[in-house]
């Protein structure tokens, strides 16, 4: 395979009711900013952050997606391509499993079984919360993803859950960069009665 030429590409997914707070967080995280004013997402909106992964350079593209299900058919296009998807849930992750499993069936990963979850708690400043820490993790031990929990109003543990995701991420490119390319080597071995031909 030959040189790169520029930073990789990761696309990051968050996914999850609306409501939850995924935008809030991805602002805290790319513009260090956090406002309640926030407007319902409608569709899909995209964030960038330059970061450096395993001593590269590496263009996070961050995708932040509508949580109600009159928008739930533009998550095909949306989730093909990701590199890790973020699940993100404030005090209560009902709605967690199905949003996982939407994911897999729309975004059809190459490798189901290991493709990159990382959950996110957010909204850790509430008193209210329903689900605990032990509970959570025990979910995420179960299907296999990472947990973290933070808050984007307090600016709360932001940066690791897209430091991992961006590891995670970077981890999965170069896991199927050979396979998404298409490059792959055809060998022939001339046969001995006729050099001059190649029976491939």
């Amino acid at each position: 395979m030959g040189a790169r030429e520029g930073p990789v590409t990761l696309k990051v997914i968050l996914i999850g009711n609306s409501g939850v707070g995924k935008s809030s967080f991805m602002n805290r995280y790319v513009y260090h900013r956090f406002t309640n004013m926030y407007r319902a997402t409608i569709g899909s909106d995209l964030l960038s952050k330059t970061v450096h992964v395993d001593g590269e350079t590496v263009n996070l593209q961050i995708w932040d997606t509508a949580g109600t299900e009159r928008f739930q058919s533009l998550g095909t296009p949306l989730y093909r391509g990701a590199h890790c998807c973020m699940l993100v849930f404030d005090v209560s992750f009902s709605a967690l499993d199905a949003w996982r499993k939407e994911f897999l069936i729309q975004g059809e990963p190459q490798d189901p079984d290991h493709f990159p979850f990382i959950v996110l708690g957010n909204k850790t400043d509430l008193s209210d919360r329903e689900v605990s820490r032990g509970k959570a993790l025990q979910w995420c031990n179960e299907i296999n993803a990472e947990y973290f929990e933070g808050s984007a109003k307090e600016d709360l543990a932001v940066d690791k859950p897209f430091a991992r995701a961006a590891e995670r991420g970077f981890q999965q490119y170069k896991k199927h960069t050979l396979e998404n390319t298409g490059h792959f080597q055809i060998t022939c071995k001339q046969p001995r009665e006729t050099r001059n031909t190649c029976e491939c």
